[in-house]
């Protein structure tokens, strides 16, 4: 085992970052702009506005700013639970028998148990700021619905969180932490909205999805005074808000000399992945280095690989702005898996733009090797991690077996995303062998894509 890098690097407190890294800056391709599905005219910020708090709306709008200095409020907060540490998975690598050096980016280190708090905080922030009474939003998982619960919490907002319903019915307890941080929380699709009837109407026993937990927390804001809507992934502001994963983990590699070969990250709306590769894809972009970045997604819910670059509406009832991005459609409703927080149905603009132009790589996974990979990696490295980042465990389990068989000596950095307490339903399932892994047809994401709006110019 070497000696010089120790199993966990950590930054000191002057070595945090003070600013996140808008990946868009360094672009040459950008991401297509969002769209007003009734114009299909490219969203301004006063139409924004309307849905989103006015700060974020100016992010999500900016193609050309490299760097965005972190407000001292959001910095003190950080410190609560920053630097996250990166850790060398010296156990994995020993149990593997691979020539691979992995290392793994751990965001695990908070009450919500994921990376998602990053830029909850700061959506609260703005949104406090802006003199709001609250926020609307939607979770998978929930993950994201507790990190904004703790948020709001903190800023004394009034939080409403619509849940997918079938993530509502197998992780009653993150829904309790949800509330003990004050939060209200809803299973999705409701009779609360009138989008949530009309889904209900045509989908009695939809267990719910990303899409339809969207269009409820849209309404919600949208007919209440006072309130916003926040989302959790997919658009520009949160991957610039989580660029403190990448940013963090590239200032802990370059402490100690180590590049990369390979980056891996699970893929569902693009928080997580864009956040770590952020950095790290700026370079790439510049002609300053090259990395392989692959994106891991579930074989359930399959966008970037098995979908189309369309505009397509961001929620299935199709009352949000057009995003132009790797999607299923918006009318796909996946299986009812334990990828929670990947179960949506398009892909983040950015990445999308990335991934048509060729600078990363996609990969989808069935959720039993998933498993396999997360029991090995709880074994050995003693941490149990959620199942949204044991797909980018089982990615880099691969890579590091392709090392084993060639002798190649490729340094592996993936992210991890949280840890999986809250998701012992699936676990159980594992062990007691009655999961299954549900792929869709051709025909069922044929059909969905075959409802796509027309908004492609």
């Amino acid at each position: 085992m070497e000696t010089k890098i120790p199993y966990k690097i950590y930054l000191e407190e002057n070595e945090i970052p003070q600013a996140w890294y808008n990946v868009r800056a360094d672009m040459k391709n950008k991401p297509a702009p969002l769209l007003n599905p009734g114009t299909l005219e490219p969203m301004t910020l006063d139409e924004l506005k309307g849905v989103f708090c006015e700060e974020l709306c100016r992010q999500e709008l900016d193609n050309d700013t490299a760097y965005f200095p972190i407000p001292e409020e959001i910095q003190n907060f950080y410190k609560m639970y920053r630097p996250a540490p990166l850790v060398r998975a010296y156990f994995l690598e020993k149990a593997l028998g691979t020539p691979a050096k992995i290392y793994y980016k751990f965001e695990g280190n908070n009450t919500s148990g994921s990376h998602k708090l990053n830029s909850a905080i700061a959506q609260a922030y703005y949104a406090k700021k802006q003199g709001l009474k609250g926020v609307t939003t939607e979770t998978g998982a929930g993950q994201w619905g507790t990190a904004l619960s703790m948020a709001c919490s903190y800023f004394g907002l009034d939080c409403q969180v619509f849940m997918v319903k079938c993530s509502y019915e197998q992780k009653p307890f993150r829904r309790e932490v949800m509330r003990t941080y004050g939060a209200n929380v809803t299973p999705s699709p409701s009779m609360k909205t009138e989008v949530g009837k009309k889904i209900l109407a045509e989908y009695p026993d939809t267990t719910g999805s990303l899409g339809c937990a969207i269009s409820e927390a849209v309404e919600a804001a949208v007919t209440q005074p006072g309130y916003r809507y926040v989302l959790g992934s997919v658009l520009n502001q949160v991957l610039l808000h989580q660029s403190i994963i990448g940013l963090e983990a590239k200032a802990a590699l370059d402490k100690y000399g180590i590049k990369p070969d390979i980056i891996i990250g699970c893929a569902g709306g693009g928080s997580n992945l864009g956040g770590l590769i952020a950095p790290f894809m700026g370079e790439k972009l510049r002609g300053e280095a090259d990395y392989r970045i692959i994106a891991v997604e579930p074989a359930s819910c399959p966008s970037l690989t098995r979908g189309k670059y369309a505009y397509d509406f961001c929620d299935t009832g199709a009352i949000c702005p057009l995003a132009k991005m790797y999607t299923l459609g918006s009318q796909f409703i996946p299986s009812a898996n334990h990828a929670g927080g990947l179960r949506y149905h398009g892909m983040s603009s950015i990445l999308s733009q990335l991934y048509d132009d060729g600078l990363m790589e996609a990969r989808s996974v069935e959720q039993t090797a998933v498993f396999e990979a997360a029991q090995l990696f709880a074994r050995v490295e003693g941490t149990l991690p959620a199942p949204e980042s044991s797909h980018a465990i089982r990615a880099a389990i691969d890579e590091a077996l392709k090392c084993k068989e060639t002798g190649e000596e490729k340094t592996i950095l993936f992210g991890l995303t949280g840890t999986g307490y809250f998701d012992l339903k699936a676990y159980e399932q594992f062990n007691d062998k009655t999961m299954i892994d549900v792929i869709p047809t051709d025909e069922q994401i044929a059909a969905s894509l075959a409802k796509l709006p027309k908004a492609d110019k």
